[in-house]
């Protein structure tokens, strides 16, 4: 289970404050680095999204040293990070909030295998929300036994293949 993640964008505030409204959450900021928010559900599972400053970056310590943050001057506008979250929203919510920031937003489907709806932050960052229309269906093609079936049939048609 994936607790907590650090994402980062133009406006942390600004985006912990849609996040958390999709998630009928809470915003805090975020205490290892100024300018950092938190977006809190408020779970059971300690689940948080931390918003940082676009540029830093998180970097080994020396020694025993934790992670230290860096701030790199020329990041790239896009990152292969992303996450798929369930939301407690409508489809019709995401849309609303998603037009309200000039966000890209989109309905797709998995190659048939369940559907997410894209919402592009600051249109640069892809989050996979799954309101309560769409989640059963991912949910139940992410059950370990349905995961073991596809996997052996990706084996057998792989092997097929080769």
């Amino acid at each position: 289970m994936i607790h907590h993640i650090s994402i980062a964008v133009s406006n942390p505030l600004h985006v912990a404050q849609v996040l958390a409204e999709l998630w009928q959450g809470e915003v805090a900021p975020f205490p290892a680095h100024e300018g950092s928010y938190m977006v809190l559900p408020l779970d059971v599972h300690g689940t948080l999204i931390e918003l940082l400053p676009r540029g830093t970056e998180l970097v080994p310590g020396r020694e025993n040293e934790a992670t230290q943050f860096e701030n790199n001057l020329n990041p790239s506008a896009y990152t292969a990070t992303h996450a798929a979250i369930s939301v407690p929203v409508s489809e019709e919510e995401i849309r609303a909030i998603a037009q309200r920031e000039s966000w890209r937003v989109v309905r797709c489907d998995r190659e048939g295998y369940f559907e997410v709806i894209e919402l592009w932050v600051e249109n640069h960052l892809l989050i996979e929300l799954l309101p309560p229309a769409i989640a059963p269906r991912y949910l139940s093609f992410m059950h370990p036994q349905a995961l073991k079936s596809f996997l052996t049939n990706m084996a057998i048609a792989n092997e097929k293949s080769a």
